[in-house]
């Protein structure tokens, strides 16, 4: 997920998003070297509390 798409389902800023990060709070893949993150879906919605069905 992009930084973008994190921020919506969160309904939170992508700054807040990228501050997580910094802080350990919500690991970033670096997906190339200008430094582009992704976010593990199953990540995000424990976050949420939401448990991914398999």
């Amino acid at each position: 997920m992009t930084i973008r798409e994190v921020a919506e389902l969160l309904r939170i800023s992508p700054l807040t998003i990228k501050r997580w990060g910094k802080k350990g709070k919500l690991p970033a893949i670096r997906i190339n070297t200008r430094g582009d993150r992704r976010y593990r879906k199953e990540v995000v919605l424990r976050l949420l509390g939401v448990e991914e069905e398999k």
